[in-house]
């Protein structure tokens, strides 16, 4: 199964499960028409973010010996990233340990002290500084807002701020330029694996 058709599985799972006006919200907000995202061949500075245990980790760690896998994430409270950061540990973890590569995913949560079982870092964006940088964040609407609160999810507790990321993968080489941008703005879809693999191996062939 691709990660694509699971994530479709979780969605049609919640539409039985949510309330209609609610979920017609979520799926409204998947069509937001967004493309100024940072582009392939830009450098991107350096940064240093941390762990849920305050653990930190620069950009110039994860470069350090080869490329880094940049997952750009909306949180631990969304099923759709959570599903895509187990399938990225089961079926990519592996395989870009091999090509000399370094994986960590991004969110702009807090940490709060739980540390997710996962085998590679999971770093604390807040205020989107990074991914503000990419052009990835923006602001949560109204509508979203109010459907998010009637279930439970305070972003302004989570995050400290109502403000998100479109979920992205960016591949980035030795010296910190990008070589690969998959950006999606229905949060609904993710890039799989396998495509990962595929742009990672100009880059480690260098």
């Amino acid at each position: 199964m691709t990660l694509d058709n699971a994530l479709t599985g979780v969605n049609d799972h919640l539409r039985g499960l949510l309330p209609p006006e609610i979920f017609a919200v979520l799926e409204a907000d998947r069509r937001r028409a967004a493309t100024d995202f940072a582009e392939v061949g830009a450098k991107i500075d350096d940064f240093t973010l941390p762990a849920a245990d305050g653990t930190a980790t620069s950009l110039s760690e994860l470069v350090a010996d080869g490329p880094a896998v940049l997952v750009f994430y909306r949180g631990q409270w969304c099923p759709y990233c959570n599903l895509t950061l187990r399938t990225y540990q089961r079926e990519l973890l592996p395989e870009l340990e091999k090509l000399g590569a370094t994986l960590a995913a991004i969110s702009p949560q807090k940490p709060d002290g739980v540390v997710p079982e996962l085998g590679f870092p999971v770093l604390s964006d807040v205020g989107s500084t990074v991914a503000r940088g990419l052009r990835l964040s923006y602001p949560v609407s109204a509508p979203v807002r109010e459907a998010m609160e009637t279930l439970g999810t305070n972003l302004e507790e989570v995050n400290g701020t109502w403000e998100l990321f479109h979920p992205a993968v960016v591949v980035v080489d030795r010296d910190r330029v990008l070589r690969f941008v998959d950006v999606h703005p229905d949060f609904v879809t993710r890039t799989e694996p396998a495509d990962i693999l595929k742009a990672l191996q100009p880059t480690v062939s260098r």
